[in-house]
């Protein structure tokens, strides 16, 4: 190999850039629109412009990613994670270009990336395992099947997919139709796909994994375990390594159990893969995620071993380095610096991040998609950047942790950082005796109240872009501007439009009786009829932003009379909804 497209953006494209340059390699970025001055376009050697604003348009479309590829000249191909990391029919397009695929096999991914067949292969490898489906759920009827026969809690989880996206837990069941639609809807949204199963699901488990690397020459090395309990809409938080308060016997079972899924599996490149560890210390089986996972780094800082290097030599067929499993030094944290307000039940917030300032000292590292002046578009997920926090001990750790926390500045949009500053300092997470959170433990046990964020965000200014031709020495050329620079120079004015947003809002702050939308992003569907009687805090409509489904509750009681807007129409924050009066 050398040189590599990488189909992702944000922080994960930034650390494969870095990775390119560390081993003497050629970078060539993409890019929609919303992220043309991002960071990862300055960074990379090349970056081209995928056209669009829409994931399925842009950062989903595999056609246009391999045209990309091959325009650019690059003979490889390192999708990060999320987007089409986890798609086999990426993986093997990509291989059929004559481009080297940085990741599994095809089949590899599917048969993994498939939580159903996943499933079948943990248990010809004999890895601990709770009830689920035998495939893919057909209607929430199936669902509440599954459930009057094994019990509740179920989760429906996306059957093609990982990260916690698609994923929904059903206690009751007058739940389980709303859940596997809200399911269904969200895998669709990140994946490209809708089918879920159903699994029987541990009440207060921790969530803990061991990290693989394994080569085309049968070396399978697992790199330790992490604990990725802390989680909110089944995303993780907060990420530590190795996984604390576990006893040897349970670490042994993960760490050869995990091995053995990939053996059967016939697995090759760097992978995860996660169990569920419950209270009387049950292991149960979770999924094989098929690429490198958010959380890397906190290996990577206890092992010496750089995660995205070894992806490297797997794909150019060249052995793991090391052969055997490394033994962990120190212990490290990994905060994930969402733009989303915790005051507001993790509202994400697009905008415009005015100051980015990182901590410094010993055992800081930041992995960083965005600086000073950098827009986080609504059009994708809310990860900024992540805080990775190093010591000799987790004691250690957690006091260094406490510190960065503390020195971090971000300034134009809300951040979870009053969250993450709230947990280090609670006696469930940082208890040298054992570990009290589990993977439900922020919705149903995080008790200290968090005030609302003062920097909850418009939508960024020049996020949306618009083209036109122009002619240079003959040659027809497009030229990609803000929209509202394009609007200005046609119409002769600068920041076109202002005035009539922030008089629209203020006409909307002066309605009391105004339901307004609390963030930029689509109505996915409304909850209850025109004209129903509501009281205040009752759901009334759904929005998705950021991939993620965040329901618009009621500010009062009264009669709902909706607005115009119907199911996929775009909103922006502060527009009036409807009025409850």
């Amino acid at each position: 190999m050398k040189k590599i497209l990488i189909a992702n953006r944000g922080e994960i494209a930034v650390r494969v850039v870095r990775a390119c340059r560390d081993a003497g390699l050629t970078s060539v970025a993409v890019y929609a629109d919303p992220d043309a001055d991002a960071l990862h376009v300055r960074l990379a050697d090349e970056a081209y412009s995928l056209d669009g604003t829409a994931s399925e348009d842009t950062y989903l479309n595999g056609d246009r990613l391999i045209e990309i590829a091959n325009r650019a000249g690059a003979d490889a191909v390192h999708p990060g994670y999320g987007f089409l990391s986890e798609n086999a029919d990426f993986a093997q397009a990509v291989l059929d270009a004559d481009l080297c695929w940085i990741g599994p096999t095809p089949e590899a991914i599917r048969d993994l990336g498939n939580k159903v067949t996943a499933r079948e292969i943990a248990v010809k490898a004999g890895a601990p395992l709770v009830p689920g489906s035998d495939g893919p759920v057909a209607d929430a009827d199936a669902v509440r099947a599954f459930a009057e026969e094994h019990g509740l809690p179920i989760a429906i989880k996306a059957a093609f997919g990982g990260g916690g996206r698609g994923m929904r837990i059903a206690h009751r069941m007058d739940d389980i139709e709303d859940a596997f639609e809200s399911a269904v809807r969200e895998s669709e949204a990140a994946f490209g796909r809708g089918e879920c199963f159903v699994e029987r699901f541990l009440e207060k488990p921790r969530h803990v994994e061991a990290q693989i690397l394994a080569d085309t020459h049968g070396n399978i090395v697992v790199l330790g375990t992490r604990d990725c309990s802390l989680q909110r809409r089944n995303q993780k938080l907060i990420e530590e390594a190795p996984a604390p308060f576990l006893t040897d016997e349970q670490r042994e079972r993960i760490h050869e159990s995990a091995r053995d899924i990939c053996r059967q599996a016939g697995y090759t490149g760097a992978g995860t893969v996660e169990y569920l560890v419950a209270p009387d210390g049950v292991i149960s089986f979770l999924e094989v995620n098929t690429r490198l996972q958010v959380e890397h780094p906190v290996t990577e800082q206890t092992t010496g071993v750089d995660l995205v290097l070894q992806q490297f030599r797997i794909a150019d067929g060249l052995e793991v380095e090391p052969k055997s499993d490394p033994i962990p030094v120190g212990h490290a944290f990994e905060f994930r610096l969402n733009a989303e307000d915790p005051g507001h039940g993790f509202l994400p917030c697009p905008g415009t991040i005015e100051v980015f300032e990182a901590p410094t000292g010993a055992g800081i590292r930041m992995d960083s998609g965005v600086q000073s002046g950098s827009i986080i578009p609504d059009a994708y997920d809310s990860l900024m950047a992540k805080l990775i926090v190093t010591g000799a001990d987790r004691a250690q750790a957690l006091r260094r942790a406490t510190s960065a926390l503390d020195e971090l500045v971000i300034r134009g949009v809300p951040t979870v950082v009053p969250f993450h500053q709230a947990v280090i300092r609670d006696p469930a997470f940082n208890s040298d005796d054992e570990l009290g959170v589990h993977t439900t433990w922020i919705e149903n046990d995080f008790s200290e109240t968090l005030a609302a964020s003062d920097e909850l965000a418009a939508a960024a200014p020049g996020a949306r872009r618009k083209r036109l031709t122009i002619d240079i020495d003959g040659k027809s050329v497009q030229l990609g501007l803000p929209e509202r620079l394009l609007t200005g120079l046609i119409e002769g004015r600068s920041n076109s439009g202002e005035t009539d947003e922030s008089s629209s809002a203020g006409s909307a702050a002066a309605d009391e009786t105004a339901l307004t939308a609390p963030i930029n992003g689509t109505l996915v569907k409304w909850l209850v009829e025109d004209g129903a009687s509501v009281a205040d805090g009752d759901p009334v409509a759904v929005l998705e932003a950021m991939k993620m489904e965040t329901k618009v509750s009621a500010h009062r009681g009264g009669q709902l009379a909706r607005g115009e807007q119907q199911a996929d129409d775009r909103v922006e924050r502060g527009d009036v909804l409807g009025h409850i009066s």
